[in-house]
């Protein structure tokens, strides 16, 4: 066999008996899985994960999953919590300790300790008859039939199963607290799904004396001079406080391909009338679903009377990072 035969088998094999780990979670969201997560919801404080070594690298991507998804929680060090950092849980809090032979020492250092102070236990285990299942309310098991290392060592597929089983508590959680895109959009404002969710056009728009602004009966002349000092390749044509157009650079290169006379010719006779427009309070993702279908780099603002509110701009949706 060939060294790239050896290497594909091998990854086949890993793949194989890690999604068989995967597959057989599914036997065992039972009314244990259901508990835990009533335990949680129930639960004033937050939800903290302990687990040590691989289970603690699972630990801190479920309790990161979970604050993310509206359930409150941190990951706490087993060791340090020995230490001092025990402090960080309180009365309120659920802990969820992660450990693949439920015998982990520094785990079962604190179970004294937590068990005094009343703190309720779920368990994420291998072994549901193990020291530690049997100081837990609720245990929910993650035992594997192999690892998918051949060696039988590094854990591999009792960590996967681990993870995945967090990430159904989590998704368990989501669903039944009514968490929605708004929500997830909150808790990751910088992320670009909570930009669209989140960012409005009234926050990126130009307004006040940087939008550029002609009447009907302004001159081409004038009109390209008021593009040229606001530097938007147009310019809006408002009477009576209502816009009613826009002139373009387009619309001016047209323009001058007729031999239209800059100084004679009236914006009102060259504007469109029908431009593409959207109010304040509307999302930018929705400006920018706008723009992206018809084709135009800069959208008007205005209310429902037609008054102009501001101009938005292309680039402005990608400074905001909303595409």
């Amino acid at each position: 066999m060939t060294t790239d035969n050896i290497l594909r088998t091998s990854a086949l094999r890993t793949i194989d008996i890690e999604s068989q780990s995967i597959l057989a979670l599914k036997t065992r969201i039972d009314s244990e899985f259901e508990g835990a997560c009533e335990l949680i919801m129930a639960s004033p404080g937050r939800v903290a994960i302990l687990g040590i070594g691989k289970s603690g690298h699972i630990g801190r991507k479920i309790a990161a999953t979970l604050a993310s998804t509206g359930s409150p929680a941190v990951f706490v060090h087993p060791a340090e919590a020995g230490h001092g950092d025990l402090g960080m849980i309180t009365e309120q809090d659920v802990v969820v300790a992660i450990s693949n032979s439920g015998t982990t020492e520094e785990i079962m250092t604190l179970l004294p300790v937590l068990k005094r102070k009343g703190i309720p236990l779920i368990g994420l285990t291998g072994a549901t008859e193990s020291p530690l299942a049997h100081e837990c309310r609720y245990v929910l098991d993650v035992g594997v039939k192999d690892e998918a290392c051949p060696l039988g060592l590094a854990p591999t597929s009792s960590t996967t199963a681990a993870l995945v089983m967090g990430d159904a508590l989590a998704m368990a959680l989501l669903e039944a607290r009514g968490f929605t895109e708004e929500d997830f959009a909150i808790s990751h404002p910088g992320g670009r799904l909570g930009r669209k969710l989140l960012v409005k056009v009234e926050d990126i728009m130009h307004s006040g004396d940087s939008i550029p602004i002609v009447t009907a009966h302004t001159s081409l002349a004038d009109a390209l001079v008021e593009m040229s000092r606001k530097g938007f390749g147009m310019t809006t044509v408002v009477e009576a406080e209502e816009i009613i157009g826009v002139f373009t650079d387009g619309d001016l290169r047209r323009c001058l391909d007729a031999g239209k006379d800059l100084h004679t010719t009236r914006v009102a006779d060259v504007m469109s009338a029908n431009f593409k427009h959207i109010t304040a309070s509307a999302l930018a993702a929705e400006a920018a679903n706008i723009m992206q279908k018809s084709q135009v780099y800069v959208l008007i603002v205005s209310d429902s009377d037609h008054r102009l509110s501001g101009i938005l701009k292309m680039h402005d949706l990608l400074q905001a990072n909303i595409i």
